[in-house]
């Protein structure tokens, strides 16, 4: 899996600085948490290292290759680091077999034939096998956050981004989604990730950072971080996130 850096990231929407100017190393296999308040910027912090934003200065290098610069295609870009967001986004005419295969068929342009065994696996990876043909309607929330996640880890990525893929879904489902997330980082993917799940956060990341009002406040490894902050902001977050 790929090492991913965010050198001095600024990205602005008008007047309004929403990264800003954002460090961050993502060793091979790590998991990293973003955290902190709606409108603190971790977001948009994803969808500008997936390049559906472009940043307005700094670099970001995927395994030494600055992918922020405007000559490169971001399709290739995208086809490297895939993005889960917190709403599925399944196309509702299809079933989730077909949902997770027509990015790759397109992209990558393989036949069905040549992609059905790969999609087939992950499917039954994440306990999906018997809901491959149902459409996005016929499943849960968690369910369709698993297609979802299917469909990105369908494109053969290097780097996986997931932004609040557990907001949207009933308390009772978001442990089917976390757990997909843990196999995942036990077989060696690269992610980042922006979540609300403090505990998830504490138990599997290898680093967690603070974010506040587009900047990272503070990081460290979730022991240091969640039990003993540095820094005031932090301290507020937490005493009022953990309660």
């Amino acid at each position: 899996m790929a090492k991913l850096e965010l050198r001095h990231v600024i990205k602005r929407f008008g007047d309004v600085t929403v990264c800003d100017g954002i460090d961050l190393d993502v060793e091979a296999g790590q998991l990293v948490c973003l955290i902190g308040a709606s409108g603190a910027g971790k977001s948009t912090l994803l969808r500008c290292i997936n390049l559906l934003e472009p940043i307005d200065e700094g670099e970001i290098f995927l395994d030494g290759q600055d992918i922020a610069v405007p000559a490169l295609d971001p399709q290739t870009v995208r086809a490297r680091i895939g993005i889960v967001f917190q709403n599925f986004n399944l196309f509702p005419h299809m079933t989730a077999l077909e949902n997770a295969m027509l990015a790759p068929r397109r992209v990558r342009g393989l036949t069905r034939a040549a992609l059905l065994p790969e999609v087939e696996a992950l499917f039954d990876r994440f306990g999906l096998a018997d809901r491959m043909q149902n459409y996005p309607d016929q499943l849960s929330g968690g369910q369709q956050q698993r297609v979802a996640i299917v469909r990105a880890l369908a494109m053969r990525p290097e780097v996986m981004l997931f932004d609040e893929i557990t907001s949207a879904l009933d308390p009772q489902l978001v442990g089917e989604v976390l757990d997909v997330l843990l196999l995942l980082k036990q077989q060696g993917m690269t992610m980042v990730m922006a979540t609300h799940e403090m505990g998830f956060a504490r138990q599997a990341a290898n680093k967690v950072c603070f974010l506040k009002d587009g900047k990272v406040i503070e990081e460290a490894n979730p022991t240091r971080l969640f039990d003993h902050p540095q820094h005031s902001d932090t301290q507020a977050f937490l005493s009022r996130a953990l309660k």
